[in-house]
Order: structure tokens, then C-alpha cells, then sequence
């Protein structure tokens, strides 16, 4: 087990300095720096998962900004890529205890405060940032969409995903569960199972995908083993109806969570899952919960 308990990967914090869009975090699954952009300030989502790191309760306090200014967040990337290009973000704490080989952009997220393909224009925003990369000259870095896959089929977002294909672009898509019941109870969403595996099934048969699979402990209790068996059923169908699956993250929570009875599920639990998963022929990662 390579050393995923790095202090930063626990500081994902979606504000740095006055930005209001972009932000910098060393990232386990990136294994390097990830250049977020939050294109839902305003926290909605469609889903409402138990162990969100995004406070939904407090709704009396409404959020300091509201709307994507899509100019702001321009210059926002423009200065963020500039720095991480140049390393001075790596003299910056926290950044600046960031292990040497970590030291790297690997992505452009689009991971923020909610869904990110619910921004009515996301299209817009895949193309901002990729001529902000084309013009930093960096079309080595990923633009990675971090998604519930619940909105995947929809026309404009489906033609934004196929011209990131082009431009460097990945989707990851979660899929936390086997079992609707096991679903509603971890995602909280009217959105039923069904159409997310249906919806990642159509977008990796287009390219290949990652899957993002977070497990963990509710009242102390794991997931049970018919629920893994389950689990291990879905990406199985997934992969024989020919969705491209490129890899599997399993992993459980590293920092806090919307509810106290969400806590991390053990190391050893992790790499029996990421086991199981390779087992049916499919690339697994681990990674773990905090100290």
C-alpha cells in the first residue's frame, strides 16, 4: 500500500485567497496538484450524499457568491496554471509540503460544490478551459469531469463531453452502490440507479471512463457483502455490455462529512473491494482514510 495518508489529501478546500471559482488541491486520485473549478457556488445538487464534504444544512446563511461568472473564472485559471506552472503555488502553504513527485498539474476538475453538468453553461465552460490550457500550452493536462452521471444523456452535455474528447478530457463517474436501497440510502437523490449505470454505460461505450466508488462505515456498520456482491455485478454488466471501463477507484472518506454517522471504512476493507474488483478483469486503485 503506497503512502495515501498525506496530511494535504484531508485539505480539500473549494475557497483559496479571494478566487472564487478556482482552487488548488493535492489530490490522492490525481496524484498531483488538481486545479478545481466550481461551477455551482451556490451548492445546489441534484444529489445530497451522506458523506458530502459540501454543508447543505445551513440554508439560512446563503452562499457568498451565487452565479459563474465565466470571465472571473477565466482569469482565475489563467493565474492558477501560471503558478502551478511556474511552482510558485509549491512555496505556498499548504502546497508548499507537497512531496516532490507530486509536485505536477495533472488536471483541470470540474469538481465543486454540486453536480457540474447541472451549470446550464458547462459547455461554455469546457471550452474556456481548454483554450486557457491551449494558451498556456499545456495540453499535456487532463480536464477531468467529476460527475454523478445523472445528467450525462442530456444533448449539450453530451456534445460538451465529445469535444473534451478531444481535448484531453476524462470523465469520473460515481457509482457508490449495488442496490437502489443502498443507493437512496447513501445519495439521498429521487434519481433512481438505473438511470446512472444507463447513462455510464452510454458514455463509456463513446470513451473510456473511470469509475469513482466511495465506501464507508453508516453507524459503524460497513457495507454488507451482498451489497459488495452487487456492486462487483454492476461494473461486471457495465464492462460486458461494452462500457470501456479504464479504472476503478475505490476509496472512503478522508475528511469531514456531511453526516457524523459517516466514518471510513478500514484499509483492509478497501483492498478486499479493489480485489474484487480486479478479479472480474478490471484495473482497481485503493485509496484510504485518514490516520
Amino acid at each position: 500500500m503506497v503512502n495515501q495518508k498525506l496530511k494535504l489529501y484531508s485539505d480539500h478546500s473549494r475557497h483559496w485567497q479571494t478566487n472564487k471559482y478556482v482552487y488548488p488541491v493535492i489530490s490522492r486520485r490525481s496524484k498531483g496538484l488538481s486545479i478545481g473549478v466550481n461551477l455551482n457556488p451556490d451548492t445546489v445538487c441534484n444529489f445530497d450524499c451522506i458523506y458530502c464534504c459540501v454543508d447543505r444544512t445551513d440554508r439560512a446563511q446563503p452562499p457568498a457568491v451565487k452565479e459563474v461568472d465565466l470571465t472571473v473564472l477565466s482569469d482565475e485559471l489563467d493565474h492558477m496554471i501560471s503558478l502551478a506552472g511556474n511552482g510558485e503555488i509549491f512555496k505556498t502553504p499548504p502546497f508548499d509540503a507537497t512531496p516532490v513527485p507530486m509536485q505536477r498539474i495533472n488536471d483541470i476538475a470540474f469538481s465543486g460544490d454540486g453536480e457540474p453538468t447541472s451549470y446550464p453553461l458547462f459547455p461554455q465552460a469546457c471550452r474556456l478551459v481548454a483554450d486557457m490550457l491551449d494558451k498556456h500550452h499545456r495540453n499535456d493536462i487532463k480536464i477531468v469531469v467529476i460527475t454523478n452521471a445523472t445528467l450525462l444523456a442530456r444533448p449539450a452535455i453530451a456534445t460538451a463531453l465529445e469535444y473534451l474528447d478531444a481535448h484531453q478530457g476524462e470523465i469520473w463517474a460515481k457509482l457508490d452502490a449495488g442496490t437502489q436501497e443502498y443507493y437512496q440510502l447513501v445519495e439521498r437523490t429521487s434519481i433512481p440507479l438505473s438511470r446512472v449505470l444507463d447513462n455510464i454505460l452510454h458514455a463509456g461505450r463513446i470513451r473510456p471512463i473511470v469509475i469513482q466508488s466511495l465506501f464507508m462505515k453508516i453507524h459503524g456498520q460497513s457495507p454488507s457483502p451482498l451489497e459488495i456482491d452487487a456492486y462487483i455485478n454492476r461494473l461486471s454488466d457495465l464492462n460486458h455490455a461494452g462500457c470501456q471501463i479504464k479504472g476503478v477507484q475505490i476509496y472512503t472518506v478522508a475528511r469531514q462529512v456531511a453526516e457524523a454517522y459517516v466514518t471510513p471504512i478500514g484499509d483492509d476493507e478497501v483492498d478486499a473491494i479493489v480485489q474484487r474488483v480486479k478479479h472480474i478483469g478490471l484495473h482497481a486503485e485503493g485509496f484510504y482514510g485518514p490516520q
